[in-house]
């Protein structure tokens, strides 16, 4: 039971780290296209309407968790080990397409939400005035 806690809890800390990995893979356009498509038709899967075992509480949830990440470990493994490694160092030291991406996502959703605050704010003079 100790072994099953151990593992768990390290596919816990394993899943953020593979998932950011086989996003920055996934840009990569030298990564074979037979292992992206792989990939997407397995997460595909995952978001689809088809939901085989849902009936079953608790383990119904755990296969499509099972699926992704067995999808992206696979996707992973079948990329170039040169290039698995040059995405694991960039996201060790923040550079990674990942890291760009979610600073250009974060910076967007700054400027949007300030855009709104704005809009709200005019909108309250107008209603006050």
């Amino acid at each position: 039971m100790n072994q099953w806690f151990s593992r768990a809890r390290s596919l816990i800390f394993e899943v953020p780290r593979y998932g950011k990995l086989a996003y920055c893979l996934l840009r990569d356009e030298r990564v074979p296209k037979a292992p992206k498509a792989a990939l997407l038709g397995s997460l595909g899967l995952i978001v689809s309407p088809v939901d085989l075992p849902a009936w079953i509480p608790i383990v119904g949830e755990f296969d499509m968790l099972a699926l992704g990440v067995l999808a992206v470990r696979v996707f992973v493994e079948s990329c170039p080990e040169e290039l698995v490694r040059e995405h694991e160092e960039a996201l060790a030291i923040g550079t990674s397409v990942f890291d760009r991406d979610l600073r250009g996502l974060l910076g967007l959703a700054r400027e949007r939400a300030g855009e709104a605050v704005v809009r709200l704010r005019d909108r309250a003079r107008e209603e006050i005035a």
